[in-house]
C-alpha cells in the first residue's frame, strides 16, 4: 500500500476525533449557557480536504508512476 491510499483512513480517523471534540465543545457550551465556541477550521470540511488531495496524489501516483 503506498503512502497515500495508507494515509486517507489516518487522516479520516483524526478528522471524525476533531469533529466529535468540537461538537462535544459545543454542547458543553450549550450546557452552560454560554455561547458556541466557533472553530478555526470546520473540522468537517478541512478533513475533505485533505481526503481530496491524498486521493488526488493516490491517482496520479497510481497511474503516472506506478508502471
Amino acid at each position: 500500500m503506498c503512502i497515500f491510499c495508507a494515509a486517507i483512513p489516518a487522516s479520516m480517523a483524526l478528522g471524525a476525533t476533531a469533529k466529535a471534540r468540537q461538537n462535544r465543545e459545543r454542547q458543553e457550551a450549550e450546557a452552560t449557557g454560554k455561547p458556541a465556541p466557533k472553530p478555526v477550521v470546520p473540522a468537517g470540511l478541512a478533513t475533505a480536504g485533505v481526503v481530496a488531495l491524498l486521493a488526488t496524489g493516490s491517482v496520479v501516483v497510481h497511474t503516472r508512476l506506478m508502471m
